[in-house]
């Protein structure tokens, strides 16, 4: 079960080495900029889209405003066809390729693991659709673990196949913050969505932006150093905002509204919520309900002061 450059009997894809004509020549930026960090070969399962793309990355428990974001700038970049490069993970990253995917573009997936090693577990039908017409990509042996000292690893090699790194949503330890900096060492551009400074889950991404990152708003960001964002679409809506964070919850106490029981569905939705008004619509669809039982759900919160129903079906988190 030998990987020998070619389509092998054993795992699935093939090998590609640093002086093949396939190889992506961006890669080689990475040992200019420090010898170290030198890729030499990767293992591919899929077919190579045009590099170097746009990566997109976030945190793996985003928002449900980030999963929105994530997946229409995946699907505004991927009808231009801008590869989509991320890390497929959960959260951001895996919206972000189902974005690209919906939007009938190509994307690439760098995977912490080998790719015998079925990590995310969750994520069998997304690796089956993406390498239909992207790939994915590791320098580790295939049957290779996904261990914490490789994903670090695996963001030097997302930035360098990208012309522009964009962050999403991210949280203060994000590893979406090490992708940023590595593009910077590597002269790419960074971007990153504004998102609300009530809670903890934008604090990174928002960091980057008072640090210098430029905003990202819709694809017309990108125009200086992606040509194919230079023209607007048709029908085709811009990014917005990442919208809400998940805020730590105020133990109970004077003034604190009651709390559902931890699995119950009302309590299920109010970790949906975050700073910023939530439509009912995505609501539903993050609880898997129905929408009648979504807005008696709505209802019943709203009772206990928990939430505030908003004009345009939206709903907002009342207390933390």
């Amino acid at each position: 079960m030998g990987w020998r450059g070619g389509v092998s009997a054993g795992p699935p894809g093939w090998r590609l080495d640093r002086g093949d004509p396939r190889w992506p020549a961006c890669l080689d930026d990475l040992a200019a900029c420090d010898e170290r960090d030198r890729v030499v070969r990767l293992f591919v399962d899929g077919d190579l889209p045009p590099l170097p793309g746009v990566a997109l990355v976030g945190a793996r428990r985003p928002t449900l405003q980030g999963l929105e974001v994530a997946r229409r700038i995946g699907a505004d970049l991927g009808r231009r066809g801008v590869t989509v490069v991320s890390g497929f993970a959960v959260g951001v990253d895996a919206e972000a390729h189902r974005g690209c995917l919906a939007g009938g573009g190509r994307t690439v997936a760098v995977l912490g693991c080998g790719l015998a090693v079925p990590y995310p577990r969750a994520h069998g039908p997304l690796r089956t659709q993406l390498t239909k017409t992207g790939a994915l990509l590791s320098e580790y042996p295939p049957t290779d673990g996904p261990l914490p000292w490789h994903f670090p690893l695996r963001n030097r090699i997302i930035a360098a196949l990208s012309r522009a790194v964009i962050v999403v949503e991210a949280g203060e330890g994000s590893g979406a913050l090490s992708t940023a900096h590595r593009a910077v060492e590597l002269g790419r551009e960074v971007l990153a969505v504004p998102g609300s400074i009530m809670g903890t889950a934008c604090a990174g991404s928002n960091r980057l932006l008072r640090d210098g990152a430029r905003p990202y708003l819709d694809p017309s960001d990108l125009s200086d150093v992606v040509p194919e964002c230079r023209t607007e679409l048709a029908g085709i809506a811009p990014g917005g905002g990442c919208g809400g964070s998940r805020a730590r919850r105020r133990p109970g106490g004077a003034g604190a509204a009651p709390r559902p029981e931890p699995h119950a569905p009302g309590q299920r939705l109010l970790d949906l919520l975050g700073a910023e008004p939530v439509h009912r619509e995505v609501l539903a669809r993050g609880l898997d309900l129905p929408a009648a039982d979504v807005a008696v759900l709505i209802g019943e919160l709203e009772l206990t002061g928990a939430v505030r129903a908003l004009p345009g079906g939206r709903v907002l988190r009342a207390r933390w």
